[in-house]
């Protein structure tokens, strides 16, 4: 009976120190591991450090929905970037999976990479408010995971992002000033719908809009998506007949390009970062096109596997890191700078991230494939 005792103690003991060990990301104080790149959100965002583990790490991207340009662009990046010197040394695998936009479906890829033992996961969230368990399954194994793009409404992960919101009232404050009479009737073209990044962006923007002018704003659905915003605008156009300014979370291409299949007048346009609403911005500003572009970066994923490696390695990082918005006005626009003729429309600018070592060259992105592997 005694032997028992001291049996079950034991396992006891050796439970608590996992349990211990494996319990989350302790909360301390900053600063945090190299600031120049992992900037905290604000002066209120806390810091989180892991356990260190002893590299090189089995890492996971769980992406979710992958049906437009924007999405396979970031899953070549990160193919790309999990090559470079300096990354690939740390990494002993690197697998990517996309499970559409289910959200269980995204859920089970995240619980299946922390069951095979995956030190991390850099994920993009179909649904901001649906992970707070797996999140806890995560750190009782001891897993670090990183929403980033749609990040998750929790503060118990560590997030990469840009500032949505800001984005989003950024290109409505633009377009409010090249709008003279602060009146007319807008199209606002949103994202994928359920998805925190739509959400935060088109608040940002009304935001700006009640507070800059009287404007009538008829709302369509692009789902980030050259060909739908295309098709969606064009619907629009049909029926409205004529609008003063347009918004454009992504699909600026096509969504440019229907206003010009209709005949329509040139209107200010604000929108994504793809290289082919640039160039039609170039093209056209002696017609009247005024634009500026704004760009979610799908090298965000690099930043997010950066963050996942240095928080393996023990450092303290800021628990919502904010990644600075590379745009550019009509003004700004420079040919083989910020916009390139000799690349395909589809390619998203603004990949450089000098501050974190991420500077990805269109060929080592556009190399690599979408694919599960």
């Amino acid at each position: 009976m005694l032997r028992r005792k001291h049996l079950a103690a034991a396992m006891a003991a050796v439970f608590l120190s996992t349990t211990a060990a494996y319990a989350g990301p302790e909360t301390v104080k900053g600063p945090g591991a190299s600031p120049e790149c992992f900037k905290p959100w604000d002066a209120k965002t806390s810091y989180f450090k892991w356990p260190a583990k002893k590299g090189p790490y089995k890492i996971a991207l769980a992406n979710g929905f992958v049906g437009n340009t924007w999405r396979i662009q970031m899953i070549k990046t990160a193919k790309a970037f999990a090559e470079q010197k300096g990354i690939k040394e740390d990494i002993a695998e690197f697998k990517v999976v996309s499970t559409g936009t289910d959200v269980a479906a995204q859920i089970a890829a995240i619980d299946n990479f922390i069951n095979q033992g995956y030190d991390a996961i850099v994920t993009i969230a179909v649904n901001p408010k649906a992970f707070t368990p797996v999140i806890k399954r995560a750190n009782k194994a001891g897993v670090v995971i990183v929403p980033f793009d749609n990040v998750v409404d929790s503060e118990e992960v560590l997030m990469v992002n840009e500032d949505q919101h800001e984005m989003g009232r950024l290109m409505g404050d633009w377009l409010v000033k090249n709008i003279p009479s602060k009146t007319g009737k807008l199209l606002e073209v949103r994202g994928l719908p359920g998805n925190s990044v739509d959400r935060d962006r088109h608040e940002g923007f009304r935001k700006v809009l009640a507070e800059g002018g009287k404007f009538e704003v008829v709302e369509v659905v692009g789902n980030w998506d050259d060909g739908t915003a295309q098709k969606v605008v064009a619907d629009a156009i049909a029926v409205h007949k004529k609008f003063d300014g347009m918004y454009v979370q992504g699909g600026t291409t096509g969504a440019v390009r229907a206003f010009i299949d209709a005949k329509h007048p040139f209107i200010p346009v604000s929108g994504e970062g793809e290289n082919g609403f640039r160039k039609l911005c170039a093209q056209h500003a002696k017609d009247g096109l005024l634009c500026s572009s704004a760009t979610q970066s799908p090298a965000l994923v690099s930043i997010a596997i950066k963050t996942a490696i240095s928080a393996l390695k023990g450092e303290t990082l800021p628990q919502m890191i904010s990644v600075p918005i590379p745009y550019v006005d009509a003004a700004g626009l420079k040919e083989n700078v910020n916009y390139y003729p000799a690349l395909g429309d589809n390619f998203f600018v603004g990949n450089s991230y000098p501050a974190c070592g991420v500077n990805l060259t269109d060929v080592e992105i556009m190399s690599k494939n979408e694919a599960n592997n």
